[in-house]
C-alpha cells in the first residue's frame, strides 16, 4: 500500500471535523507540551499534525519556533490555509516520519498523536525511535499519544497497534526516561469513543 496515497486521499475525500480522530483543540497535547516546554523559545516539532488546530493553539500561548509534519500535502495545506499570514513562522516538512533525515538534536519536545500506532512492522518503530532519538536534543521530551488498549484495532482502514503505557514505553527504551502518563476517552465527530494514552518521557542527557 501507498501510504503517502492513502493519507492524501483522506484529507482530500474529507473535511477537517469529519475525521474520527478530530478534536477543536488537543487539550492534552497543548498541557503536556506547556508543562515541558515553559521557555517559549523551546523548538518544537507536531508529527502527524495533519490538519489539527494545535499549531494554532501554540502559536497562541506564545511559542514561535515551530515545526509541523505531516505525510499528506492536502492536510498541510488546510492547515497553512486556516492559519493564514501565522503559516509564514511555521516550519512545514511533508514527510514519513519513519523515512525522514532529521537535523541532529534540534528539538526540544517532539509531539506524535495517533502517528505512532499505524506503525504495525518492527522495522517501522525501530527506525521512528532511532529518529526521535537522534532529532531531540539530549534532555528533551518526547510525547507520544496512542489507542490505548480499549481502543478501536483499525483507523482510517488501517490496522493499528494498542499499548497501555508500559508497553508504549518499551518500544522506547532505555534511553527514555518515563516522566508521566494518563489515558483519555476522545469522543469522535460521529458520536463514538475511543481510548487514547499518552506517555511524556525524556530522553537521555
Amino acid at each position: 500500500m501507498d501510504t503517502r496515497a492513502h493519507w492524501e486521499k483522506v484529507y482530500g475525500a474529507k473535511a477537517p471535523d469529519q475525521v474520527s480522530w478530530f478534536r477543536p483543540h488537543l487539550q492534552t497535547s497543548l498541557a503536556l507540551i506547556e508543562r515541558a516546554a515553559s521557555d517559549q523559545s523551546a523548538s518544537i516539532i507536531d508529527v502527524g499534525a495533519g490538519a489539527s488546530t494545535l499549531v494554532d493553539d501554540l502559536i497562541e500561548a506564545g511559542y514561535c519556533n515551530l515545526t509541523v509534519l505531516d505525510i499528506s500535502q492536502v492536510a498541510i495545506e488546510v492547515a497553512k490555509s486556516r492559519l493564514g499570514e501565522a503559516s509564514k513562522s511555521i516550519q512545514w516538512l511533508r514527510a514519513d516520519v519513519t523515512g525522514e533525515n532529521f537535523p541532529a538534536h534540534s528539538y526540544d519536545v517532539w509531539h506524535d498523536r495517533a502517528v505512532f500506532h499505524f506503525l504495525t512492522k518492527p522495522e517501522e518503530r525501530l527506525a521512528y525511535v532511532r529518529n526521535v532519538a537522534w532529532a531531540v536534543k539530549p534532555g528533551g521530551h518526547v510525547i507520544v499519544s496512542t489507542f490505548g488498549p480499549e481502543g478501536p484495532e483499525k483507523c482510517s482502514g488501517l490496522d493499528v497497534m494498542r499499548y497501555d503505557a508500559k508497553s508504549l514505553h518499551q518500544e522506547f527504551g532505555s534511553r527514555f526516561r518515563l516522566v508521566e502518563s494518563s489515558r483519555e476517552l476522545h469522543h469522535t465527530p460521529f458520536g463514538t469513543t475511543q481510548q487514547f494514552i499518552y506517555c511524556h518521557c525524556t530522553l537521555a542527557q
